[in-house]
């Protein structure tokens, strides 16, 4: 493989506490000044992401979270650490057009080391660190680096519904010194879940 060095001052990025305020349960929460690290590869080199270990809240460390734009999938492989991911398929009304308040499908994924999950395309996901340590992933994610903000925020990566409703129909949170579930109350319905094995708390 020929290296192409021309991009590299592209390849990295930091998700800062401010960006991820607009998706907290708690948005007046205290949290790390970042609480994860991205290094874009694309799908040839891969895209890996490191979690910071904690909680904001009672909230575990989670990514922003997004929905592919288009047919986009991809696959995330459990390098290190602890996680559950959460995977959600919005509906849509008659046009085709989604709603926002409305989940047709909703999946929590307790992950585990050397474990592949797949991305489904129109499945909005993102990953929390549950564990004591860093929390290490890679993706097969594309990535274009002639884009404005290609690691940051990626344009194949629809991040406004996400913004809209505060985060996923569930956050994972800390109940007992395990990870738990606990209902995002902006959403509407949630048409079909499957919880993992997880607890849910009010």
């Amino acid at each position: 493989m020929e290296n192409n060095f021309e991009f590299v001052p592209k390849h990295y990025a930091a998700r800062e506490h401010a960006k991820m305020v607009d998706v907290l349960m708690d948005p007046s929460g205290v949290g790390p000044a970042i609480h994860y690290y991205m290094i874009r590869g694309g799908i040839e080199q891969k895209n890996i992401t490191v979690w910071e270990p904690g909680t904001i809240s009672g909230e575990y460390i989670k990514t922003y979270g997004h929905y592919h734009v288009g047919q986009l999938d991809e696959t995330y492989n459990i390098l290190f650490g602890e996680g559950i991911a959460l995977l959600q398929k919005l509906s849509t009304d008659e046009n085709g057009e989604i709603i926002a308040d409305s989940v047709e499908e909703f999946q929590a994924i307790v992950t585990k080391v050397g474990q592949e999950i797949y991305m489904p395309p129109s499945y909005g996901h993102l990953l929390v660190n549950t564990g004591k340590t860093y929390f290490v992933t890679a993706d097969t994610s594309p990535v274009n680096f002639d884009e404005k903000n290609p690691t940051s925020f990626p344009g194949h990566a629809d991040y406004e519904p996400v913004k809209k409703m505060r985060g996923f129909a569930y956050y994972v949170v800390e109940h007992e010194g395990k990870p738990a579930l606990k209902k995002n109350p902006l959403y509407k319905e949630i048409l079909k879940e499957d919880l993992g094995g997880l607890p849910v708390i009010e």
